[in-house]
């Protein structure tokens, strides 16, 4: 019989100096970069009437929200709440991991309001056009929980389970990071950038996100571990990840009734001045 694959990876991609470059880190700024260069091909084919300087100052709002917003969310719902009067400086060290989606999502949201009325854009708009590249991020921030041993599924005797030496037990489990690759990374992406690169209706885009990311979340929270301090809140299943995904699934389907009465979106043509 063979033996499941054991994920033993070191963390630590390379060193610089007395410095250590971790591989979740990496995903981050891979992440980031593919969204942008992926974005800046969008504009020129005409998805967001802005400039590239304007684009710029876009990404670079997106990324602090997605920065301050997922490390202050997981702070407040995952953390032992204790650190802000016991060790609030824990706050700032997001080398040790410990992001949220949701977190990273309302600051994208807020960065998205504040540039679009800064911009003259309608924040739907600005929206639908970022939707697209999230799961580049989500996709590989998911490598890094995997290569990191972290986030691991329940215990499986699926052909593909994996054993996590950082788990408390040597069982074969759910490689539940990798089903959240697929479906979070893959998937979402491939339905999304198809959907976005042909005319469509205003709301469309953020409404697939949002039902597709609250539905995949929801549905590999079943074979995943919840996080030890939190555990199951209710019924012995229900976890944190599940209660904060109901919102996406309903926004979801709100934004995609919405869609329906929606102006369709076409490619802008005009070729407005420092746009190329």
């Amino acid at each position: 019989m063979t033996q499941p694959y054991t994920v033993a990876f070191d963390p630590v991609a390379f060193h610089v100096g007395p410095l250590q470059i971790h591989w979740y880190g990496l995903m981050y700024l891979c992440g980031f970069l593919g969204a942008w260069l992926l974005a800046e091909y969008r504009r020129r084919k005409g998805r967001l009437p802005v400039t590239s300087e304007a684009l710029g100052d876009l990404a670079f709002y997106v990324m602090m929200g997605v920065i301050v917003g997922g490390r202050v969310w997981y702070m407040l719902f995952y953390a032992d709440i204790h650190w802000i009067w016991t060790d609030p400086l824990a706050l700032f060290r997001v080398w040790d991991g410990g992001m949220s989606f949701h977190g990273g999502l309302l600051g994208v949201l807020v960065a998205g309001l504040w540039w679009s009325r800064r911009n003259g854009v309608h924040f739907f708009d600005t929206i639908d056009f970022v939707a697209p590249m999230v799961p580049i991020g989500l996709g590989l921030g998911r490598l890094g929980n995997f290569i990191n041993g972290e986030l691991w599924g329940k215990p499986s005797d699926v052909p593909w389970a994996m054993i996590f030496p950082n788990a408390p037990d040597r069982l074969p489990r759910h490689p539940s990071q990798l089903y959240e690759l697929l479906l979070e990374g893959v998937v979402m992406f491939t339905v999304l950038f198809l959907v976005s690169m042909k005319p469509r209706p205003r709301y469309l885009i953020s409404g697939l996100f949002g039902l597709m990311y609250g539905c995949f979340r929801f549905a590999v929270e079943f074979v995943r571990v919840p996080d030890p301090q939190l555990g199951y809140l209710a019924w012995g299943w229900l976890t944190m990840g599940q209660i904060q995904s109901l919102p996406l699934i309903i926004i979801g389907i709100v934004l995609l009734v919405l869609s329906r009465k929606a102006p369709t979106l076409r490619p802008y043509t005009v070729s407005l001045p420092g746009k190329e």
